[in-house]
């Protein structure tokens, strides 16, 4: 039950309060007494696994510090774990583009993380409470240097992401080294005239 609530919060920031409530939505009252004192180590032993990899909160430079949430972003190791977790095939996540989208953030997230720690850097997310601001992505490199990534599915959906790290950049004291949004489907890396926001398809990550 702990796996399948992971995996229904694939790319999902949320705490363990709502982990384990989501496990009692589906358990009988037996279960629910044993996961109420056990969860929390369960999540350790799947995060000693390497199971779990959360994508842990970014705050540095932000205006508004008290603002900033905390709570990581959820992910197991793979999307396709969660996949399998959930039943999920292909024709399903075709009539589903909801799950689909997080199952895709998951998957890109993924292979930022294998490339940050090759650069020596780390892979945050970042969240204004407030506004409900967020950035998929945070990749901090060794120097310090830091960019900013938001992941799109859908090409439709670029103008809003842009807007959306448009507003990150003018709220951070230290500004980005680069920003960009990575979508599901573009033939080319481009960059935008206007903003100079990068527009990557993954497919430009297997380079």
């Amino acid at each position: 039950m702990l796996l399948k609530s992971l995996a229904r919060n694939e790319a999902s920031i949320v705490g363990n309060k709502t982990i384990i409530k989501d496990i009692e939505d589906y358990e009988n009252e037996t279960e629910l007494l044993s996961s109420r004192d056990t969860v929390i180590d369960y999540l350790d032993v799947l995060d000693r696994l390497h199971l779990i990899e959360n994508q842990k909160a970014y705050g540095e430079n932000y205006r508004s510090p008290n603002r900033v949430g905390k709570s990581p972003k959820r992910h197991l190791t793979d999307p396709s774990l969660s996949c399998a977790c959930l039943g999920l095939s292909p024709e399903k996540l075709l009539k589903d583009l909801n799950t689909f989208g997080f199952m895709f953030e998951a998957l890109v997230e993924r292979d930022l993380r294998i490339y940050m720690d090759y650069l020596d850097g780390h892979l945050y997310h970042f969240r204004d409470n407030v506004t409900g601001l967020e950035v998929d992505s945070i990749l901090e490199f060794s120097d310090e240097e830091y960019a900013a990534v938001k992941i799109k599915l859908g090409y439709n959906q670029i103008e809003e992401a842009k807007k959306s790290l448009q507003k990150f950049y003018y709220n951070m004291i230290k500004k980005t080294a680069f920003m960009c949004v990575i979508v599901g489907k573009c033939s080319a890396v481009v960059k935008d005239p206007e903003t100079g926001i990068y527009i990557v398809p993954i497919t430009a990550l297997k380079q």
